[in-house]
This record gives structure tokens, sequence and C-alpha cells, in this order.
């Protein structure tokens, strides 16, 4: 079984002081693929630097909402040409976060704005963020597809089901982490349950959010495959299916993966 874990945060406290374990632990659970997500451009050197040292692991660039507020000044052209690295597959993640508000609105909305033009130039998938903001990331989306098609990724899916609905309308993929496997997300399973199969992918957004029966344990890549196993049970799926076709749908939208070298399982 071949399982890919579509968002993770290798760089961050706790994870990276033991990287080469987690990074087995990984592929010994069937995981042959991880993306460690960016959340600060300022630290896309030392992303690399881990993608580069770990064959199965990629990397991706941008600002995180809470972040926005601290690098304004990033640009289009910034982050097409970081993307140029040949472990970096996808923009972001980037979105609006009204949970928290940890940055001004307007900041994360213009960050929005900034990501997603550069997914448009460079083709990348743009990894969305999007909590407690339905209206905001809905309209900014079909406002900004009308200029010019680009791949939306919703990571971590816990907002209404409206907005998983908009983005797969507007040809985007959802991804559901170990949320999915708590007794109080009966409306993410719903949402899981009711959306197209070949626009599904599964994570862990390590080292948070670690899925049943891990619960209040740091999370790492290995768990997906509890988060994938759940997915299967909803869809009314053997578990290897269920991993063949979320790796077919990560590979169909980060299609770079495999252009630098990638492997199936």
């Amino acid at each position: 079984m071949f399982v890919v874990d579509s968002h993770c945060h290798l760089d961050f406290e706790g994870m990276e002081e033991h990287l080469p374990d987690v990074v087995a632990r990984a592929r010994a659970a069937g995981v042959g693929l991880m993306v460690s997500i960016s959340s600060r451009v300022a630290r896309f050197g030392a992303l690399c630097q881990i993608a580069e040292s770990f064959a199965p692991v990629f990397c991706t660039v941008g600002t995180h909402p809470h972040n926005a507020h601290e690098e304004p000044d990033v640009t289009v052209s910034d982050l097409v040409r970081l993307s140029e690295h040949p472990k970096c597959i996808g923009i972001g993640e980037v979105g609006l976060d009204y949970h928290y508000d940890l940055s001004p609105r307007e900041a994360q909305a213009r960050g929005f704005r900034v990501h997603i033009a550069a997914a448009r130039q460079t083709g990348l998938p743009l990894v969305i963020h999007s909590r407690e903001a339905e209206d905001d990331t809905i309209a900014i989306l079909r406002e900004e597809m009308e200029k010019g098609s680009f791949l939306p990724l919703l990571h971590c899916f816990t907002s209404e089901a409206r907005l998983a609905r908009a983005a797969v309308a507007l040809g985007g993929y959802v991804s559901f982490s170990g949320i999915l496997t708590y007794k109080s997300a009966a409306d993410i399973r719903a949402t899981a349950a009711d959306l197209p199969l070949d626009r599904i992918l599964v994570e862990t957004d390590a080292p948070y959010l670690a899925p049943v029966p891990y619960r209040g344990k740091p999370n790492e890549p290995a768990f997906v495959v509890k988060t994938l196993a759940t997915l299967a049970e909803l869809r009314g799926l053997p578990v290897e299916e269920m991993a063949r076709i979320t790796s077919d749908n990560f590979f169909r939208l980060f299609s770079k993966t495999e252009r630098t070298g990638g492997i199936r399982g």
C-alpha cells in the first residue's frame, strides 16, 4: 500500500529534531511521500534542506495566514522564483483564518491574492487554509478564478460543506486530516462521504491533530493511515483502494512531483 501525507510540517519544533526516525516510521507504515508545507517564506531555505535530505519529502512555498503581517512584502515574483526549486511542488499554505485573527484580515486577503497569482502563473496547486471564513474564501476564489484558472486545495477541511462544494465546482480538491476520526466531527465525515472520490486527499497536518487512537499525542506522517482507514470506511471501500484513489488524486494535482522524482507505489 502506497499512501501520501499531502500536508505536514516537518520543520516545526518537535519534528525537525527527529526527522530520520519520523521518516522511517512513515515509510514502514506505507507512507511513500510526504509534503512539508511552508508557513513562512523566510524559512523556505531550511524547508528545502529537509526536502533535499529525504527522497520521499517534498515541500511548498508560502506564508500562512497567521503570519501574513510578518511577510507583507512577499511578491508574486518571489514565490514564482522560489517555486522553481526541484522539490517545491506547490504554493502556500495561505488563506484566511478568522478564528484566531492573528494577522489583520486585510493582510490575510492581500497575501491570499498574491499567492493565487503565483499559483496561476506557475501552474502549481494552491494549498489553502480556511477557518471560520467561508464567505470570504469563496468570494476570493471565485473572483480570482475569473482572472485565470488555478488549482485550489482546501487543506485540513473543517469548514461548512458549502465551501468544499464551491472549491470542487471551481476544479479544486479537498484534504482531510485526523479530525475526520474524532467523535465530534460528524459534519466533516458527512462532507467526506459526499464529495466526488476523484477530489479527495488525506493528510496529517503534523505535528498537530493526531487521529484516534493517537489523539493528544504529537502527530506524524505515519499516522495518516488512520485517517485513510476512516475515509475508506465512510466510502465503503477497502483501505488499499482508498490509498490508490487518494494517491492518484495527489499525483494528478501535484503533477510536478512525478516529473521531479516522486515515484508511485
